[in-house]
């Protein structure tokens, strides 16, 4: 029976004419659904914004010989996946928390940052002293205060980007252990990812700024288990069962499920990736906007994973201008506030493994010589013995 006889029959008829007569039923169910949404969107929001921030500045100094390695164990210190029990959750809107780990260009001068809940700022303070004793750590206003409120205006302009994954997140993207960080010996010899992005950074004029944003949190394990279907899915190829690395596979093949397996093995955050291009009208440079997707690019492997524009400030095709507006001022709220993952800015997160997140943020030893990378002369002192590990 095609559709046009099902309603020249009077069966849709009925159809709705019994949907009318339960409304009491449907109805008050669907008004519970919607209620129950903005309630906990309210107290989430309420949450979020209660919460006490702390912006923490690194100086690393010039003997630092670490490779990424020391940053991923902070990044698995600090992987705090409490969520909260029931009353917390449905009554107070607890969220799970997260940390903003940033580099920026102020003017050419590079500067490594880490936005923390008040609360965690002995938590992440010890971690990182834990790792790089010899650095230097002091709470400081928020950079970007520094420019207008109102940006983009008449004499500022603005663009920014917010990236996503080109794979589904079990796949990895180049990491440190790629660049071969840990097998070369000699420091000269070292090629660290992060030079391109320190480098670009120390290259812009004295008006300009470049904001980079890495936000985590702490993970689920439904990452891993859509990666165990990936795997499963690739070893199919093959009437080979039950062997860990079929040998009738193709080479890729044996290639990505290795690196799936060892990315897997590692500690799951969801993930942020937002950029920030700022600068006076006069001497804005479209430029900088293709140097930052281009240093983005290193990460990208053609059979595994890399990262891809998922939003941007550009307006599109229609209402342009107001729409890029709209989309300027949006990002540099978003990125003030650094919200990511609960609303009012909440964006779609994908998984960064602690190895993923240390090689696209770590901070860089003596390989990295960037001319206005700004570095603690010294170590000042030691790190207070009571901190908590």
């Amino acid at each position: 029976m095609g559709a046009l006889e099902i309603f020249s029959s009077g069966f849709a008829v009925q159809i709705l004419k019994t949907f009318q007569e339960l409304w009491y039923i449907w109805l008050p169910t669907a008004l519970f659904f919607i209620g129950w949404e903005i309630w906990i969107t309210y107290i989430q929001i309420y949450f979020v914004a209660n919460i006490s921030w702390l912006l923490l500045e690194v100086k690393v100094p010039h003997n630092v010989f670490k490779s990424p390695r020391a940053m991923e164990l902070v990044f698995n210190a600090l992987h705090n996946s409490y969520e909260g029990n029931r009353l917390e959750k449905y009554w107070k809107g607890f969220v799970k928390g997260w940390l903003s780990f940033e580099i920026a260009s102020l003017g050419g001068k590079i500067s490594f940052f880490v936005r923390v809940p008040k609360i965690m700022k002995n938590l992440v303070e010890a971690q990182i002293y834990a790792q790089y004793p010899e650095v230097e750590i002091a709470e400081i206003d928020d950079y970007t205060r520094f420019l207008p409120e109102n940006i983009p205006n008449e004499n500022w302009n603005l663009w920014g980007v917010e990236f996503g994954l080109t794979k589904e997140d079990a796949y990895p993207i180049r990491t440190y252990m790629d660049f071969k960080l840990e097998d070369v010996k000699e420091e000269m010899e070292k090629i660290d990812p992060m030079s391109s992005l320190l480098e670009f950074m120390s290259s812009i004029r004295e008006e300009e700024n470049v904001w980079f944003q890495v936000l985590i949190r702490a993970s689920g394990d439904q990452w891993l288990k859509e990666g165990e279907k990936l795997k499963k899915k690739i070893s199919e190829k093959t009437k080979s069962k039950g062997e860990t690395f079929p040998q009738s596979l193709l080479p890729g093949d044996m290639e990505t499920l290795k690196a799936l397996d060892r990315n897997m093995a590692k500690l799951g955050f969801d993930a942020g990736i937002r950029v920030i291009y700022a600068g006076r009208r006069d001497i804005f440079n479209f430029i900088n906007i293709a140097s930052i997707m281009g240093v983005m690019k290193q990460y990208n492997s053609q059979n595994l994973n890399g990262f891809k524009p998922q939003r941007s400030t550009a307006g599109g095709f229609w209402f342009k201008k107001k729409r890029e507006y709209r989309n300027q001022r949006s990002m540099v709220r978003a990125f003030r506030r650094r919200d990511y993952f609960y609303h009012p800015f909440r964006r779609k997160s994908f998984i960064l493994t602690s190895e993923e997140l240390a090689t696209i943020y770590h901070y860089p030893g003596r390989v990295v010589s960037a001319p206005t990378f700004e570095r603690g002369e010294r170590k000042k002192g030691t790190p207070p013995p009571n901190l908590p590990v």
